[in-house]
């Protein structure tokens, strides 16, 4: 299968450069970056979760209203939803779509925003609950007939389902993470897994750990690997790198008043984040473009791994995560509309036309 590339929906105009404070929503805004993603190509669009963000069912069914082609990738936390109710959702919104609905599942990565909306269970219960769930959506979606379920953290008698996905069987589940207990629920149930940008030996290691527990649980099949990356990119080498300190000043400016004179950051929780800054400490720059300080300067929150460069290094630096396995890459920026646009325009179609050759050849 071809690689397929992804982006982050972003419902107004601040970015992590320059922040608007308390942004509301703007729909045009939103809209006019979907219809950007859609026009350029782009396969994918996540719509992220956060307990103090926008709904994503709602905002993803407005980008499904004004795109043709972009699939909306929904983030879900287990705990914000009930199972049943989260299968008819998603299956609405495939239906809405057109068959363009994923689901991305988030366990869990700090405790404090769990509890923010009554989730307090530990990061093992999380991730038995997501097991759970995951095994009742598919259920839900395919069962012809009322069934029950008594299980650990949900029970129900006789749920009936007449939301369905276009396909009649299912929709995409992805499941990201870097702990043991991701790696065997996303390995043994995933149909996409997704990882932060690692440089290419810590990925592979970890591509190696999903697909051996898809053996394990006896797949037949394999999940598709979704590596994610901040790209940084100019004319030239030295003009990239001069626009990557630039754009390191402004995160590390932006830091320091929203930590309100605290002396160190807060420690992370997940594990992902844990990776990602002891990576940092062994230099700036991994492999051929992989660059760090992006990372220590937002104290790894979120995916924040840097690829800095030309169009072509950029290129490069995608094909050799796609040489690993990757097949779905995530790429979003620091100025979202504008980086969006300059992807679409210098990246994309090099990556796709270099793999079109390749197969040719």
């Amino acid at each position: 299968m071809p690689v397929e590339f992804i982006s982050l929906t972003f419902p107004n105009a601040s970015t992590e450069l320059n922040p608007i404070p308390n942004a509301a929503i703007d729909p045009e805004y939103l809209k006019r970056y979907a219809r950007n993603l859609d026009d350029y190509s782009f396969n994918y669009t996540l719509v992220p979760y956060h307990s103090s963000s926008f709904d994503p069912f709602t905002t993803g069914a407005t980008i499904a209203a004004v795109t043709k082609n972009l699939k909306i990738i929904i983030a879900l936390r287990p705990n914000t939803l009930y199972p049943t109710v989260a299968a008819k959702a998603l299956a609405t919104l495939d239906q809405l779509s057109s068959g363009r609905a994923v689901v991305h599942f988030i366990a869990g990565g700090s405790d404090a925003d769990q509890a923010s909306e009554g989730d307090f269970l530990n990061k093992g219960e999380r991730y038995a609950r997501l097991e759970e769930y995951i095994h009742i959506l598919r259920r839900a979606w395919e069962s012809p007939e009322p069934f029950d379920w008594e299980g650990k953290y949900y029970q129900f008698k006789q749920f009936s389902n007449k939301v369905r996905p276009t396909n009649g069987k299912s929709i995409p589940v992805s499941v990201g993470g870097s702990s043991d207990d991701a790696y065997r629920i996303g390995g043994s149930l995933a149909d996409i897994f997704g990882l932060w940008g690692e440089p290419l030996k810590e990925t592979k290691e970890q591509i190696d750990r999903i697909y051996a527990e898809a053996e394990k649980a006896g797949r037949t099949d394999r999940p598709r690997i979704w590596v994610t990356f901040r790209p940084i990119i100019a004319e030239t080498e030295e003009l990239a790198w001069a626009k990557a300190h630039r754009t390191l000043d402004a995160l590390k400016g932006n830091r320091a008043p929203a930590q309100n004179g605290a002396s160190a950051p807060p420690p992370v929780q997940n594990v992902g984040s844990q990776r990602l800054l002891d990576i940092a400490t062994r230099g700036e720059v991994q492999d051929r473009a992989l660059w760090y300080p992006t990372v220590t300067a937002t104290n790894a929150r979120g995916a924040s791994t840097a690829l800095v460069g030309s169009p072509q290094t950029i290129i490069d630096s995608i094909l050799d995560y796609v040489d690993l396995g990757a097949e779905l890459i995530s790429i979003r920026g620091y100025d979202n509309l504008n980086d969006a646009i300059d992807y679409g325009r210098y990246i994309l179609p090099q990556v796709r036309q270099t793999l079109q050759d390749r197969a040719s050849n």
